[in-house]
């Protein structure tokens, strides 16, 4: 004879039970509050262009987790002088090279907007051309984020 009695169940129970075994189940995890992301974040970074004499520098300003501020340039350590739009002086003669200066420098100026716009870096995309200043950028903004996240 066995010492445990039935456990019986009437339909009305049955349906309850049910139905909060069911609820349980949907229910997302509850995972803790993030905070949200408040003050300024800097970087510098060669990006992969540790043979070149380049850096890129960045300087996010962020408020309640939003992008509201970024300064972004690239320095020549060489030369001790910023890559902007009389850069291309360095390269004359050189049509090719000008050029290439002149697109890069439109992507210094383009994509610390775009990532306010978009808050992500991972929704912006290369200006054609600029290729080489979207890689110092990316770089140097991933760099300045990677630790500053709070959980």
């Amino acid at each position: 004879m066995s010492i445990f009695k039935p456990f019986k169940i009437d339909g009305m129970k049955s349906l309850f039970l049910l139905a909060l075994f069911v609820v349980l189940c949907s229910q997302k995890p509850i995972e803790p509050e993030k905070q949200k992301l408040n003050g300024t974040f800097e970087a510098k970074s060669q990006s992969f262009y540790d043979s070149e004499n380049y850096w890129g520098y960045v300087k996010l300003q962020v408020q309640e987790g939003k992008i509201v501020d970024v300064k972004f340039k690239i320095r020549d350590s060489t030369l001790h002088e910023t890559f902007d739009a009389k850069y291309e002086a360095h390269f004359a003669g050189n049509e090719l090279y000008i050029q290439q200066s002149r697109n890069d420098w439109k992507g210094v100026q383009h994509y610390p907007q775009e990532l306010m716009k978009k808050q992500d870096i991972k929704d912006i995309d290369a200006v054609s051309g600029a290729t080489w200043s979207y890689n110092f950028f990316k770089s140097c903004v991933e760099k300045a984020l990677k630790d500053s996240v709070v959980h």
